[in-house]
């Protein structure tokens, strides 16, 4: 079902995209200062794709890291608990 809300997402995104472009295309402007708007509005993407990029890169070295810490403190409990029952079977081969 998701798949399906997606993929209305992503086909109203395109025809908005599509209109977009033919209101601009269509519009009072001389071809020059269309040009220019585009080409500045081209830009303004760019920037605006490579910041969320960063912003992306960022949370994703964060949820990294994260993990990395969780990973660690669970080995450290595994480790102790594998010390924890070597300790405890020693001890009852020892009284057996």
């Amino acid at each position: 079902m998701s798949d399906n809300a997606g993929s209305k997402v992503s086909i109203f995104l395109v025809g908005l995209g599509i209109g977009a472009l033919v209101g601009i295309l269509f519009a009072p402007k001389s071809g020059e200062e269309t040009r220019e708007y585009l080409a500045n509005k081209a830009d303004e993407g760019r920037e605006f794709a490579q910041k969320k990029a960063r912003e992306l890169r960022e949370r994703a070295e964060d949820l990294l890291e994260r993990s990395k810490e969780v990973m660690s403190r669970q080995k450290e409990a595994v480790s102790s608990a594998v010390e924890a029952g070597k300790e405890a079977y020693k001890r009852e081969t020892k009284a057996s």
